[in-house]
């Protein structure tokens, strides 16, 4: 059976400095996992890897669209199970890095995730829903619909929100449900984590890191065609600032609250790892040998022997 690596995580815990490493040690090629990475021109406030660490290390499913398309949960998985096939089948570890945990949820259970992104005759109806912001009435249709994933799925992210209703709607079944019993691929879940004060203040460092880099930049990019970039315009790092640039607040006060939000998702991935899957543990600041311990427990559950 195909072998998977993924590397999960908080944010800003490191999941994609020690992709990069098992990569080179491990024959392995990376899968990014993220929702946002795959835009063009959006480097800084999605946290890719730099340049020179992209070419240093194949990454796949990063940078392969314009900002102004969308990007779906069916459409990860169907592009992720096919590199991740064609790379088992060059010998070559794939190694899934960071993203949520819907996400990666889906291609680990294989989830049925209803027909063609396009063929659901109410997407317009939800999408225009989205675009006006009426996240409240997503919201509504969706505990009307399905109180099951109401919840457990993120409330605050309209794609998710139009996702699970639409997976109802064209299944019939709840999209937390969704399993069809087929394990295609054999998964091994790395999970990074730390203590929360510390972790904390990596995601600060990081957001001021970000500004220093030309994140104002960069979410000016979205403020400015935030009406043609759906996804984008409600990214973490991107819309904490428009108020800023409407003159409502001061920068110090929107990159607080980037930094609140950062700090709250990582809170919500986490959780949602902790809760929802199957992950090995390692906890960067007690085990000081974690990257060790990781690359010899990979070895194992790829069936080589451990030096």
């Amino acid at each position: 059976m195909i072998k998977v690596v993924a590397i999960v995580g908080p944010t800003a815990v490191g999941k994609s400095a020690l992709g990069l490493k098992l990569a080179k040690k491990l024959n392995g090629e990376i899968i990014s996992g993220d929702s946002m990475q795959i835009y063009r021109n959006l480097d800084i406030g999605t946290a890719k890897d730099s340049p020179e660490e992209l070419i240093k290390v194949p990454h796949h499913l990063v940078n392969i669209c314009d900002a102004d398309q969308r990007y779906t949960v069916k459409d990860f998985q169907s592009r992720a199970k096919t590199i991740i096939t064609n790379l088992s089948a060059k010998n070559k570890l794939p190694l899934v890095v960071g993203g949520t945990g819907f996400y990666l949820s889906s291609l680990i259970n294989n989830l049925n995730l209803g027909g063609k992104k396009d063929d659901n005759e109410y997407r317009q109806e939800l999408v225009e829903l989205e675009n006006s912001g009426q996240i409240d009435k997503l919201q509504a249709i969706l505990k009307d619909e399905d109180p099951l994933a109401f919840q457990q799925i993120d409330l605050e992210n309209s794609r998710r929100l139009i996702r699970a209703i639409e997976v109802m709607r064209s299944t019939g079944k709840s999209i937390t449900e969704q399993n069809n019993g087929q394990k295609w691929a054999d998964f091994y879940l790395v999970g990074l984590t730390d203590e929360r004060p510390k972790l904390y203040q990596r995601i600060n460092d990081r957001v001021d890191k970000m500004v220093q880099m030309g994140l104002l930049d960069e979410a000016k990019y979205v403020y400015d065609n935030r009406d043609n970039l759906p996804q984008a315009k409600n990214g973490i790092g991107y819309k904490e600032l428009f108020p800023y640039f409407e003159g409502k607040a001061s920068l110090e006060s929107c990159l607080e609250e980037i930094k609140k939000n950062s700090r709250h998702f990582a809170k919500r991935q986490f959780t949602y790892f902790r809760n929802q899957m199957d992950v090995d543990w390692y906890n960067i600041s007690d085990d000081k040998n974690y990257q060790i311990d990781i690359e010899s427990n990979i070895l194992k559950f790829l069936g080589g022997k451990d030096d």
